[in-house]
């Protein structure tokens, strides 16, 4: 399963950013050894149900301990059986595009 998911803490640094609290959060993502790549918007992660799902609550977690209060948006595409689908999706696009 691949999981596109985005943090956002309640509350900001001084200057209202959240890049930091952020940043804790990717921190977690990145260790966890899951195939994952972090855009603008959202950070993606491939793997098993449960093991995805424990890298988002520890991400949750980092982020939560920076502020009291935090959003989690999250899109889930199951797809039991295949792997390495963070880039093969991207692939089959670029592949039609040049078609």
């Amino acid at each position: 399963m691949i999981v596109a998911f985005s943090i956002t803490p309640a509350g900001g640094d001084d200057d209202g950013g959240v890049s930091a609290a952020v940043a804790e959060a990717v921190r977690v993502v990145r260790a966890s050894g899951l195939p994952n790549e972090t855009n603008a918007m959202f950070t993606n992660v491939e793997g098993e149900w449960d093991e995805v799902m424990a890298v988002v609550k520890q991400a949750v977690d980092a982020v939560a301990a920076h502020t009291p209060r935090v959003s989690l948006v999250l899109k889930a595409d199951v797809r039991p059986g295949f792997t390495g689908q963070l880039t093969a999706k991207v692939q089959r696009i670029e592949d039609a595009l040049n078609d």
